[in-house]
């Protein structure tokens, strides 16, 4: 058992609560811009000062609708700056936010409302109007519905109701939070049955963002610019929300993930934040497009010395000049794509390949991965300014004990560990040992200077027939390295072999068919026995199987005819891979695999 902890710099008060910078914002720097909101083309800013204002206007009308400490309120919406509004305006009301992914089922919908008893729900568009509709029957406690978009926003309206709700009142609704007080229930994607509501205080996340800030100064500073893209629904996009607020740093908000390159360009952002999925897709984009220009030798050749360049200690002068040479032909581009002055990113929510960190760090975006759940609001580790170790997620955050327990299992410790499951003893008494620990049910390494790496999920090892435990994210990350490679499923539990369902990505198959001299509009499905193509594919078997013994090596592949997407359900909306909605939608090719 190997353990590993870091004093807290900060301890939070118990007076204290999430709404706290706002106010202290507004009177140290009331002229400072604290949001860009995007308006068509045109980002306007937002001040401290507005806010402040804009939050208690809006408090003000939650208050006159009757809102009251401790109950929850539902907010469905994508990614903009009235998610962040009405967030910090329902802690200012003492009431806690229950986030809900805006691509949510109905039946998800009616779930996260009847389990958290919410009295009232934010929804965004029309369609959401809808899909409320039918789980609304479920909800008895919900007495009131407003709409973000309509022909006079709901949020108007609120504001016109609260106006008459004395100010003092929002003051004292405001300061008689406490820090151990729920701020927020953020229920569980999903990846194995039913959501649970993880409960989230004002302390466990301040004491998770109070503790970070300090150790990345070079991402949380006043000069600091940021567009958030992910969902906030998920506990990752809220950290940095809360992040920015409280280093005073610039943030922007955008749903449009197709136009993504567009936005980022003219928002021009510092630093980032997101999933390794996006990584690997800037990467793929750039080779693939650089292959079907005739530039594939050049990019082959830049994307070995920015990894080379990345992993020396010190780089030698003729690096040095090959790497300044790729600079100007290539670095410089895809610096650019990312908006031209981004230099850091946090990566979470999956493993990053060691490759991919290497290669962006080599052409000047040093990528700092990190590690969390929700349940630990959410980062309790992180690489940063004082070390970044490619191929772990770094240290513990301040304040945060790391624990490998003896069968492998990542336990952590602190005031950034939830209150427990909502409305569920049972889980809660699971997850959380009587000394305080938080079993996460990821396995984990700790190297002697306290840098982790996660090795897997505890309840996804696989053991084969012969009795060989095999941890499948180490060979699944390497295979989706692979530029036609969109996800891959490592299998073989009981069975004789490990085995592996892939998908195409439809993005590079176009590109990949025009090459190959294959016709237009040819799918996986179509090309799923295409020998080229699955020659492709064995090149990235190949690769990941280098990384495992004899006995964990993928021996069988299958492509599959389409991609995992959230919406036919075998992705979480935080792009996490369903493992038994896929194997048992497959069920069939999972057979016919080994029936060979």
């Amino acid at each position: 058992m190997r353990e590993f902890s870091v004093p807290a710099a900060v301890t939070v008060a118990d007076t204290a609560t999430l709404t706290d910078p706002v106010w202290d914002n507004a009177a140290a720097a009331p002229d400072a811009v604290q949001f860009q909101r995007r308006v068509g083309a045109v980002w306007q800013d937002v001040t401290c000062a507005e806010f402040l204002d804009q939050v208690v206007a809006l408090a003000r009308g939650l208050l006159a609708a009757g809102i009251e400490p401790g109950e929850r309120v539902a907010l469905m919406s994508r990614t903009r700056y009235e998610w962040t509004l009405i967030d910090y305006a329902i802690w200012t009301c003492g009431a806690v936010t229950v986030p809900v992914y805006e691509t949510s089922s109905a039946e998800q919908v009616a779930w996260i409302l009847e389990d958290s008893g919410a009295v009232a729900c934010f929804i965004e568009t029309d369609a959401h109007r809808e899909i409320l509709a039918e789980a609304r029957d479920r909800a008895p406690a919900l007495a009131h519905v407003w709409q973000i978009e309509s022909v006079r926003s709901a949020l108007d309206e609120l504001v016109a109701d609260g106006a008459a709700v004395p100010r003092e009142d929002v003051d004292r609704r405001r300061t008689g939070t406490k820090a151990d007080d729920l701020a927020t229930i953020i229920y569980t994607s999903g990846t194995t049955g039913r959501p649970k509501g993880c409960m989230i205080t004002h302390r466990n996340m301040l004491s998770d963002i109070v503790n970070a800030v300090p150790e990345l100064r070079s991402l949380f500073n006043e000069g600091a610019r940021t567009l958030l893209f992910l969902p906030l629904a998920h506990s990752f996009a809220r950290l940095i929300q809360i992040g920015a607020v409280q280093a005073r740093a610039t943030m922007g908000h955008t749903a449009d993930t197709k136009n993504l390159a567009e936005v980022l360009k003219s928002f021009q952002p510092t630093f980032l934040l997101s999933v390794p999925r996006v990584f690997e897709k800037v990467y793929n984009t750039a080779k693939q497009r650089a292959h079907a220009d005739g530039k594939g030798a050049i990019f082959d050749r830049a994307e070995r010395v920015a990894i080379a360049y990345s992993q020396a200690e010190r780089p030698g002068l003729a690096l040095k000049v090959q790497h300044a040479l790729f600079d100007r032909l290539v670095y410089s581009k895809l610096r650019a794509a990312l908006g031209g002055r981004c230099e850091r990113v946090i990566s979470g929510g999956a493993p990053l390949g060691e490759r991919l960190a290497h290669f962006f760090r080599g052409i000047g975006v040093t990528i700092y991965e990190g590690y969390g759940l929700t349940e630990t609001s959410p980062a309790t580790n992180a690489n940063r300014d004082t070390g970044v170790r490619i191929g772990t997620v770094g240290r513990p955050l301040p304040g945060v004990t790391i624990r490998i327990a003896d069968d492998g299992e990542t336990l952590v410790r602190g005031d950034i560990v939830f209150k427990g499951y909502w409305n569920d003893p049972d889980a809660t008494a699971e997850a959380i040992d009587d000394d305080g620990w938080f079993h996460t049910g990821d396995l984990g390494e700790l190297d002697e200077d306290g840098y982790l790496r996660i090795t897997g999920r505890k309840k996804e090892i696989i053991v084969t027939a012969g009795g060989k435990n095999v941890a499948p994210a180490v060979l699944e990350d390497r295979v989706r390295a692979h530029p036609l490679v969109s996800q891959c499923v490592v299998i073989g539990d009981r069975r004789p072999f490990i085995a592996a369902l892939v998908t195409i990505d439809p993005d590079a198959l176009p590109a990949w068919n025009k090459a190959n001299g294959r016709p237009d509009g040819a799918t996986a499905a179509d090309l799923a026995d295409d020998e080229q193509l699955r020659t492709e594919v064995q090149q990235a078997i190949d690769d990941a199987n280098r990384a495992v013994s004899k006995a964990e090596a993928i021996k069988v592949f299958r492509i599959l005819p389409r991609d995992f997407t959230e919406a036919t359900g075998e992705l979480t909306p935080s792009l996490k891979v369903k493992r038994n909605v896929v194997t048992k939608e497959y069920a069939d090719e999972i057979a016919a695999i080994y029936e060979r």
